[in-house]
């Protein structure tokens, strides 16, 4: 089955759980994007639900697709967050970022009664930082100072600058990203407690505790529901 094909399967299964009148975390990324359309197949077809985006690109998106749209500011509680994640562990804690909306989507899935995430199952790992680096967000001024705090974390922090030699990348909230290497993760709430205490740095990539189910598509086209063997 083509990539194109097991996320359509999975975007069908993530919308079965969505209600009529829920008011939904829409995610950011190819995964979370891929769900959006087909929630917006189904507003389409009369299913009454608002979104709340995690960037600008989602909120396009949903606009397109004419799903009515609330700020987190609007709300109190979301019913439902539904996100990617780059990497998810045993224990359904992850690491997000690859997109650069990690502060929003943090802020939203904060927010939700119930998050969601949908992943290939690639994304599966045994132990954080395993697959992918570790995006924190920082103010851009003293940049290079916020990164030599990291490195002596052990982080080794990259600028994220997606032409090479070009500007750097710029999140929805005006920061930069540096994508750090800290090889596999063997204290994840620690490294973000860490991370967090670094003056400079707005949010980091590691969600923790957020997700009580994942999603996940293999290569065959098979939805699996893993639940968050911590809950309850």
């Amino acid at each position: 089955m083509d990539d194109a094909a097991r996320l359509a399967a999975l975007a069908r299964r993530a919308a079965d759980e969505v209600r009529d009148g829920m008011i939904l975390c829409l995610g950011t990324g190819s995964t979370a994007a891929a769900v959006v359309r087909e929630i917006g197949a189904r507003v389409a077809h009369g299913l009454r639900i608002t979104g709340v985006p995690t960037s600008e690109k989602t909120a396009a998106l949903a606009r397109d697709l004419n799903i009515p749209l609330l700020t987190l500011d609007d709300v109190d509680r979301l019913d439902l967050g539904i996100d990617g994640a780059d990497e998810i562990d045993p224990n359904l804690d992850l690491i997000k970022g690859a997109g650069g909306a990690l502060l929003h989507e943090k802020l939203v899935g904060l927010a939700c009664d119930r998050y969601l995430i949908v992943a290939a199952s690639e994304k599966l790992v045994p132990q954080l930082g395993m697959r992918m680096r570790l995006p924190v967000e920082v103010i851009p001024l003293g940049w290079r100072q916020t990164a030599a705090r990291l490195e002596a974390l052990g982080l080794h922090p990259t600028l994220r600058a997606p032409d090479g030699d070009a500007a750097p990348f710029v999140t929805d909230g005006g920061h930069y990203i540096l994508d750090c290497a800290p090889a596999p993760i063997a204290d994840a709430p620690l490294l973000a407690s860490r991370i967090k205490a670094t003056s400079g740095v707005v949010e980091h990539g590691l969600f923790i505790g957020m997700a009580d189910r994942a999603l996940t598509v293999d290569g065959k086209g098979p939805v699996t529901a893993i639940a968050c063997p911590l809950s309850g």
